[in-house]
């Protein structure tokens, strides 16, 4: 399948959690994918939604409802399933076929994590972007910012409640768009 290198889609993932350790029996499961499209050509972001997935192996602890704002009746009301969570990302996104980024490398190893656990198809390309790294590389920093580190360092502001995927999605995009602009 031919490459499209128009856009980049940028992704952000929140999956539950606990504070501490993973209670006995759960696993962490992705609960909502913040997506949106980076037009590499204008800087255009488009397409910002975010997915809700109902999880499979765990339940939403109240510490990742404080964390997320995400609820179980949010998940409840307006989840999908992950299978399709992942064909929304596919025939929407075109995300076999177009680099895609998040902030560090989390998002990548969950997917693959949960993909594999739950004997799904990968959903992306193997061109993957980690913005982490490459601002810390451009800014020529000695060590890698938090997303809202780095979006202070180029003076944008946060955007919307952070660590909820669709909100973090737009926000990474607006680090990458400055990233490439140079």
């Amino acid at each position: 399948m031919a490459k499209l290198l128009d856009k980049i889609v940028v992704v952000d993932i929140e999956a539950t959690c606990w504070e501490g350790k993973n209670p006995e029996g759960m696993e962490n499961d992705i609960i909502e994918i913040g997506v949106c499209l980076l037009d590499v050509n204008t800087g255009e972001i488009t397409n910002n939604r975010g997915v809700f997935v109902k999880p499979e192996r765990s339940v939403i602890s109240s510490f990742c409802t404080q964390l997320t704002t995400i609820t179980s009746e949010m998940i409840e009301k307006e989840g999908v399933t992950f299978q399709e969570a992942l064909r929304i990302l596919k025939k929407e996104y075109d995300t076999q076929s177009r680099a895609w980024a998040s902030y560090g490398a989390y998002d990548l190893k969950q997917f693959q994590r949960q993909c594999t656990d739950l004997g799904k198809g990968y959903p992306f390309s193997p061109s993957h972007i980690n913005v982490k790294t490459l601002f810390a590389l451009k800014q020529k920093l000695p060590y890698e910012l938090g997303m809202d580190a780095s979006l202070q360092e180029l003076g944008i502001p946060l955007e919307g409640t952070h660590h909820r995927g669709k909100d973090d999605a737009n926000n990474i995009a607006k680090i990458l768009r400055e990233i490439l602009k140079n």
